[in-house]
Parts: C-alpha cells; structure tokens; sequence
C-alpha cells in the first residue's frame, strides 16, 4: 500500500476528505514512522504519523505504540497549562491487527523544537523556560492510572506492580537483543541479573504516573509570544507507560545532568513535583537510564543505522551502559 493511499486513509477516519487537503509533505526526524504535515485548504494543519510496512522488523514494546501517544495526549490533553497534540483519528492495532499500528491523525501545535530555536535560549530566558517546562513536567506526573506497563498491552497485561512491569520490560529488550543478534557489553542474562540488584528499589513506587520517557528537547516545543517565547507544547509521546514518574528524568536530562537543573527543577517543584536525588532516586533513575541506553543501542540493527551513527551510539549508549554494568557488578561482589 503506497504512503499516499495509507495517508488518505488515516484523514477520511478523522473525518477529512482528500479534497479537503490544499498541501502535504513528509517531516524530516522521525526515526521510526513516517510523519506527514497535512495543510487543510481552511488554513489549520495537521500531522500524520504512519508507522511502518507492518513486516518491518520491531522491537517488543514498539507494538501499537500509537496507541500509548495518543492514550498520552489525550489525558494530558485535559489538563490546565500543558499543551499537546489533539487526537482526531487513532487505529494502533494496524492492518490485520499486525500491532504495527495503522495511523495516527493529530493537530499541529504551535513552535518549533528547542534544538532547532535560532537564536537559542540563554541565560535568563532559558531559565524562564526550562522553569515553565518544569511546571508542565509536574503537572504531566499528576495523571495516574491504576496498574504498571506499556498501555498498548506490547508486553502483556498491565502488571500489579512497578517492579515487575519494568523487569517486563528489560526482559523484553534483551529478548529483542537476541533476536537481532546484538552485541551487548555483557551476556544478556547476566545483564538481567545486574538489573536485579537494585530492584528492590522499584518496590518505593506505589502509584502508576503516566510517563512520557522522551521528553529529550526534540521533543519540546517553543513558541514566540506577546510575552516573548515560551514551551509552547510537548510531543511525540509514542514510548509512554505507566510507571514511576523518575524515568522522564532521563530524557530531561540526555545531554546535562538534570540534577544541576536548578531552574527546571525550581519550576517542577513550585508546583508540585518531588524529587529528592537521594541515593535511592539516583539509582532507579540510573536503571532507567540503562534501559533506555538498551532501546538505543538494539534498535540501531533492525533500522539498519549508518556507520557514522552506530560510531555515536557506541559512545552515547553502549560505553554508559557498559559503565553501569561495571559499577553494578562491582557493588555486588
């Protein structure tokens, strides 16, 4: 099925005949559906998201992501202050029910992505907007459900609790690992074990809190305004679950430590969030860490990254994750 028919397809579910359509074309960035910007002949704009050929190879938990995005934008979408997408068409099961996914049919928010600002923030600006990030981040973590995983129902049922739910999940990356025939720092069942020494720490998590999990500036959007620019929306939210609030620290902070945050970290406590960095915080946050250094790293095979890539990888996941297998193995000897 060409992309022009499966992109007529996802508007007429939102209701949106072809001729409707004055103009589309492709987004440049995603690294996994293919994403179209669709301009309406009334003026308003639209994205597309179709993920890909359903016998494109997957990782586990990439099964009807679509559906997590959409489940994420729609709660968070209720909430006072916090922009995201508006659903108009979600089909996560996909042709067949393959759980490829079929499409996703969403408003365009307003801004660009943070990395691409010219000029980019600095100094007391950024301080203003990474605190209004802080803010949303906070008020996203108030949205909670009843039970813990990946809400498309990739890896199973919703788990009873945090725990278990996550060691799913590693379970399920490292299956993957296999499947493509990845290379990791260490033998994928003594990774396994490694993750379980600090394991009991995922028992303090007692609340399911919808979590983004690429929150990463990319992610990010900022607008200009009356006031001068602000977080204008917060997006593609396709690796969502329910779990501990912590694990969006990890993409808050990819290329900083988010520790030394202060201005993010003042928002996100002014209106509401907690957060300590105490040692026990700073081990679930590295657990998943290493979880999603896995993602990034198993991923690379079945889309087939480039040379030059894989040289970034290698140095932006695998040595990290290399790094905390050591220092985990270390603390059990």
């Amino acid at each position: 099925m060409t992309g022009t028919v499966r992109l007529r397809e996802a508007l007429a579910a939102a209701g949106i005949d072809w001729t409707a359509v004055a103009d589309h074309h492709a987004l440049a960035g995603g690294t996994f559906n293919a994403v179209t910007r669709v301009t309406l002949a009334a003026g308003s704009r639209l994205v597309v998201k179709i993920p890909p050929d359903p016998r494109t190879p997957l990782l586990s938990y990439e099964r009807g992501i679509l559906g997590s995005e959409a489940l994420f934008d729609q709660l968070a979408g209720q909430l006072a202050d916090v922009t995201v997408p508006e659903v108009l068409a979600v089909d996560a099961a996909g042709p067949g029910g393959t759980g490829a996914g079929g499409y996703l049919v969403m408003t365009e928010c307003p801004g660009g992505p943070w990395p691409d600002l010219d000029p980019l923030p600095t100094g007391q600006e950024r301080n203003e907007l990474r605190a209004e990030l802080g803010r949303q981040v906070a008020r996203l973590h108030t949205i909670t459900g009843t039970r813990y995983g990946y809400p498309s129902g990739a890896l199973g049922p919703l788990r009873d609790s945090w725990r278990e739910a996550f060691g799913a999940m590693v379970d399920a990356v490292l299956a993957d690992a296999a499947r493509f025939a990845v290379t990791l720092p260490r033998p994928a069942a003594e990774i396994r074990e490694l993750f379980e020494v600090h394991a009991g720490l995922l028992d303090e998590v007692t609340t399911p809190v919808l979590t983004h999990f690429d929150l990463w500036d990319g992610n990010i959007l900022v607008a200009a305004g009356p006031g001068g620019r602000r977080v204008s929306a917060l997006i593609d939210a396709e690796r969502a679950f329910w779990g501990d609030p912590l694990a969006d620290f990890v993409s808050l902070g990819l290329f900083h430590d988010i520790a030394q945050d202060t201005a993010f970290l003042r928002g996100y406590r002014d209106a509401g969030g907690e957060i300590a960095f105490d040692a026990a915080e700073r081990e679930r946050i590295a657990q998943y860490r290493a979880y999603l250094h896995l993602i990034m790293w198993i991923e690379a095979v079945p889309r087939q990254n480039d040379d030059k890539r894989l040289a970034w990888l290698r140095g932006f996941a695998f040595e990290p994750l290399a790094k905390t297998l050591d220092r985990w193995a270390a603390s059990r000897a």
